[in-house]
């Protein structure tokens, strides 16, 4: 029961954050006379942000399947989740140094290899296709410049 407590602590959570997403979204235009205005996008994250926290506070109604849970589990549980938040801090500790594109791929194989336990073929597969598209969609389609390292990209 503790694992369905959790969740309808953090669901409610993160459904207040997301009322007030959608309660500061409603202050701001909604489109402009070029597009999109500066409240379309936070409304949309608000409304999102409400109904995944809905559905995480329902799913903790719902029995579980294993309610014993050992306490070695629930340790590399934690120590997984705390090494996924300190390897995102260090990539964007090195996104001044080594750009956005390496720092990108080297967090993207940390998470594949070291956390999901995947072929690192396949997380520098990932890694390479993923900030390509990152490029292709900032850099070429919007032109927004991402950091850039001494070498260009």
């Amino acid at each position: 029961m503790a694992r369905g407590k959790d969740n309808l602590i953090s669901g409610a959570c993160l459904a207040a954050f997301g009322i007030y997403v959608i309660s500061t979204a409603a202050k701001l235009p909604y489109v402009s006379e070029v597009g999109p205005g500066p409240g379309f996008f936070p409304l949309w994250l608000g409304i999102g942000l409400v109904l995944f926290a809905s559905g995480l506070m329902f799913a903790s109604f719902s029995p579980s399947r294993s309610e014993a849970k050992s306490e070695t589990q629930s340790w590399q549980t934690t120590a997984r989740a705390l090494a996924g938040w300190l390897a995102m801090m260090v990539a964007i500790a090195l996104l001044g140094r080594i750009g956005f594109a390496l720092s990108f791929v080297v967090l993207t194989i940390f998470l594949i290899v070291f956390l999901d336990r995947r072929s690192p073929w396949l997380a520098l597969g990932v890694g390479a296709g993923l900030a390509v598209a990152f490029h292709l969609i900032f850099v070429v389609a919007l032109d927004i410049s991402l950091p850039k390292a001494f070498w260009g990209f």
